[in-house]
């Protein structure tokens, strides 16, 4: 799939690569077992400006897009999700912000972004709030000069790592999600504090936790585009994401199937290589076919985000939702062809397993977007 990569993308590609092999490596079971929030890390990607990746070069960026973040999340991906998901969701915090925040926003936050030296977030999940972000309950009531929130979001991503949060609020409740509005809350505004961090079955060097709001103010210039835009930036933000989903998806399939690949070639059973067994051989040829299929689709859906297209939500959802099921078909597949092992922290493929199963989850549920998936086909009258 690397043949119509231009030199951009093949250059980030590689940086990511090495980092991932070089730095993450060593430390991943670490990194899962302490769940420490690989600073580290990011401090590297940093450095070699993958944070700007996405952003354009006005803002200290390198100019690229959708697909240049894929091509990175996918590679961290591959060795570790947990720290792929601390360093994607900083584009996450920073989409809305790009596409709809005024000249003096972008000046003033973007630029720390792209250099790695403020991470950034997005909050829109609350207790009653999971895949329908309709039913938020957060409230921005104005006051003079600007807006004072109340309220509690849930299983925050960078959650009390991050400076920069982007949230999404009611300023009208008698509207509903007609009524939301999206603001830049910095780290250390009175009023912002954070809860527990959550303790979690995968991707656990990733940062999950509360974001507590209690009477925060923020300036009338935090608000991002105008009042009542909220949802709308919300749905639009994650047509944008969700191929970064699929990507992060596609590096945990790709890795499990390369440690499928070489145990096998090691793993000596009834005298012989178990990859020279033909049911083992089948597993690992619908393995790959699998992971091919799926960055092709990811890998398609980036270009058309990247060409402008208005609406990507049919093409998102289905790169996002091919492509998890295919990491949590593959990792626990790969835990089957490592048998006892696979099963032992030892070995890499439980912990790939076990990150497999959040993107499934996280930004919504496969369920749910396959209902958006059929919206999206009742709309088509030609394909």
């Amino acid at each position: 799939m690397e043949y119509f990569l231009n030199d951009l993308q093949k250059t980030v590609k590689g940086m990511a690569r090495t980092i991932a092999e070089e730095k993450i490596l060593p430390v991943r079971a670490e990194l899962d077992e302490t769940e420490e929030f690989p600073w580290a890390i990011m401090k590297y990607l940093a450095d070699t400006d993958l944070f700007g990746v996405f952003l354009p070069e006005e803002y200290g960026g390198l100019g690229g897009g959708c697909l240049e973040l894929c091509l990175v999340v996918e590679e961290l991906s591959r060795v570790c999700a947990g720290v792929a998901t601390s360093y994607a969701v900083n584009s996450l915090g920073s989409f809305t912000l790009l596409e709809y925040g005024t000249e003096e926003q972008k000046q003033k936050y973007l630029l720390d972004i792209a250099s790695g030296k403020r991470l950034a977030a997005f909050a829109v999940t609350e207790a009653e709030a999971g895949s329908d972000i309709g039913g938020i309950k957060t409230t921005a009531s104005r006051e003079r000069g600007g807006y004072v929130i109340n309220g509690t979001k849930q299983f925050i991503t960078n959650g009390g790592e991050a400076e920069i949060y982007t949230i999404i609020a009611l300023t009208d409740k008698a509207r509903g999600a007609r009524g939301a509005s999206a603001f830049l809350v910095e780290k250390g505004t009175p009023g912002f504090s954070f809860g527990r961090k959550e303790k979690k079955m995968g991707i656990r060097t990733s940062a999950t936790r509360e974001l507590v709001f209690e009477d925060c103010f923020v300036p009338a210039e935090n608000i991002i585009g105008r009042e009542g835009m909220g949802f709308i930036m919300t749905i639009r933000l994650f047509d944008l994401s969700r191929p970064g989903i699929g990507a992060q998806a596609v590096g945990l399939a790709q890795g499990a199937l390369e440690a499928a690949v070489d145990y096998a070639k090691k793993r000596i059973q009834f005298g012989h290589p178990i990859i020279s067994f033909q049911a083992v051989q089948h597993m690992l040829a619908n393995m790959a076919t699998d992971v091919e299929a799926a960055r092709a689709l990811v890998y398609a859906t980036a270009r058309t985000v990247d060409s402008g297209a208005k609406n990507v939500s049919l093409e998102s959802a289905m790169s996002k939702v091919f492509a998890s099921d295919v990491a949590m078909r593959v990792t626990t597949d790969a835990v089957q062809i490592l048998g006892g092992v696979g099963y032992m922290r030892d070995y890499p493929v439980e912990k790939m397993m076990r990150d497999a199963k959040i993107t499934q989850i996280y930004e919504g549920t496969n369920q749910v977007l396959r209902n958006v998936i059929a919206s999206e086909l009742r709309k088509k009258r030609v394909f």
